[in-house]
């Protein structure tokens, strides 16, 4: 499945509706030793993927057979629509896959049920060879270990639009790269153009929270912390910027989609985006593209954000030296550099990164955003904490769209989310 800027389906339904009690709690069925022969009958359960890439998978299935004679793996593929709940349900019932593709979002109710398997006890030794922020990403905040292997990851640039930039008296040559770039600029932009031309079509997400260097939760994970004087600041310049009609007039009920158009119409200067966009803005806009500038996501903590998919091995599973085996198999260096040539996305694992495919131009623009993300990701972070889910998400949003239309202060705003948010955390 390859993942948007909005990163991956969502696991609320996980959190609300899988008990503790599904495997026990705990550590599942008991011990995490993977040591032993790799043999026995396995099965893989992978994320809207066979439709694209089923000679891939039945190929790398072939191959872990013939190294371990005597395991047998058995693929299923379940479409992106009701992912989150046909795990629940699975897990809940003790019908859940032996080796299972994961987002950080579904793995913190199953970690938190004791269903998947603590990497760090029982396949520690593979932890060096994955990023170390793509290693972390399956962890857990108040509860220790790590609970899937890295598998792809994906971030992707910052598109903006040379021509209005140069038209608003700006460096086309140099675009913001902080934060506070951003609001300087934007303020011009709207100035010079009388409010006609926005830099940014959508609202702060907990990324921005997380890129601006704010607190997003506590060490313990048992609530956000958002709300800090520099989350504050943060919505506070965003609201100068809706008031000097900088942030777009309909950012409140912006989709990446609807965002996308308003770049596309150059009516926003600034979007996100990824390499994917660039043959859209050659076909449909022309003028645009000629245009066109790519340049790092806004950062001002110098990481940019990242998403993550991840390999998870349920800890139920009778066959656990193979199960280890097999994800570790899937994750690995070869393997995902393999994948990483069919698609869009980038490896996890350490070294991969350098490899010429992303590190070389070669004078296309495609090429030359493969290579921008893949620089970014070698020290990239997941901002999204794993515990915040979707109803969290609009929770955020709804309050900030108050705080934008002058309903309640900034600080008003993000105390509120906060609470919101821990409620919902208590309750899952």
């Amino acid at each position: 499945m390859r993942i948007s800027r909005r990163a991956v389906a969502t696991a609320a339904v996980l959190a609300t509706v899988l008990p503790l009690s599904a495997c026990g709690g705990g550590s599942g069925s008991g011990s995490s030793d993977a040591s032993g022969k790799v043999e026995g009958k396995i099965t893989f359960q992978t994320w809207n993927l066979q439709a694209n890439f089923k000679d891939y998978f039945n190929g790398v299935i072939a191959d872990f057979e013939k190294k371990y004679p005597g395991t047998d793996v058995k693929w299923v593929d379940r479409p992106g629509e009701g992912y989150a709940d046909k795990i629940s349900a699975d897990a809940a019932g003790g019908t859940l896959p032996d080796v299972v593709n994961v987002s950080p979002d579904l793995v913190a109710p199953l970690a938190k049920a004791g269903i998947a398997l603590d990497l760090d006890k029982a396949a520690s030794k593979y932890r060096k060879e994955y990023l170390p922020g793509a290693w972390q990403s399956h962890q857990i905040p108040g509860t220790e270990g790590t609970f899937a292997f890295p598998w792809y990851l994906n971030t992707g640039p910052m598109f903006y639009n040379k021509r209005l930039f140069k038209d608003a008296g700006l460096d086309p040559q140099k675009p913001p790269a902080t934060y506070d770039e951003v609001f300087a600029d934007g303020l011009k932009l709207a100035a010079k153009s009388k409010g006609e031309v926005a830099t940014l079509a959508n609202v702060p997400t907990i990324e921005d929270f997380g890129r601006y260097g704010g607190q997003l939760m506590n060490k313990e994970g048992t609530g956000f912390a958002f709300n800090d004087a520099k989350g504050v600041e943060l919505l506070s310049h965003y609201k100068e910027l809706y008031d000097a009609k900088a942030l777009d007039a309909q950012a409140l009920t912006a989709t990446p989609e609807s965002s996308g158009h308003k770049f596309l119409t150059e009516s926003v200067a600034m979007n996100p985006g990824s390499a994917l966009d660039l043959a859209n803005f050659k076909k449909q806009a022309p003028s645009l593209y000629k245009n066109i500038g790519i340049t790092d996501q806004v950062s001002s903590t110098g990481k940019a954000n990242m998403y993550v998919m991840g390999v998870m091995v349920n800890a139920q599973t009778k066959q656990k030296p193979a199960a280890v085996a097999f994800a570790h198999y899937v994750t690995d260096a070869t393997r995902q550099m393999e994948f990483a040539k069919k698609v869009a996305i980038f490896p996890s694992t350490a070294g991969s990164l350098d490899d010429p495919y992303f590190t070389k131009e070669d004078g296309t623009d495609e090429t030359r955003v493969r290579v921008a993300a893949a620089k970014s990701l070698k020290t990239a972070v997941n901002y999204t904490p794993v515990l915040f889910s979707e109803q969290m998400k609009t929770e955020l949003r709804n309050q900030i769209a108050k705080a934008l239309q002058g309903k309640q202060s900034p600080k008003e705003a993000l105390d509120n989310a906060v609470k919101a948010c821990d409620r919902l955390l208590q309750q899952s």
